[in-house]
């Protein structure tokens, strides 16, 4: 019996840990994803091509060759990306519900194994 609720916690556990891994990304080349998926008002965090530090940007639309946005919700400094020069696009809110989840579902199967251990 040990052993089964041992497996059983176990598997959940990866469950969760590889879920937290998981993220959006958005890019250029259309077979992964193209940034028509990209929502307004949603802020994203942008890997540039040429090493420069990593973009925080509250979407607002693509003009052209741009991603347009302002750099925060409370700051309306407007910030232009040119497409070309993006490496990657990941959405920030997914990544902390999936954490948020991961965390959340890691203490229920650690509550699960304690009290099993307990049991005994």
């Amino acid at each position: 019996m040990k052993a089964s609720v041992l497996l059983k916690s176990s598997l959940l556990t990866s469950l969760f840990v590889i879920s937290s891994c998981a993220t959006t990304k958005y890019s250029e080349d259309i077979s992964k994803n193209n940034y028509s998926n990209l929502q307004a008002g949603k802020m994203y965090v942008v890997t540039m091509k040429d090493g420069s530090p990593k973009q925080k940007m509250l979407f607002r639309n693509i003009d052209g060759d741009n991603l347009i946005g302002t750099a925060g919700k409370k700051d309306s400094a407007e910030v232009i990306i040119p497409k070309s020069n993006v490496a990657a696009v990941k959405d920030r809110s997914k990544a902390r519900v999936t954490a948020g989840a991961a965390v959340i579902g890691a203490a229920g199967v650690a509550a699960i194994v304690i009290s099993s251990l307990r049991a005994d």
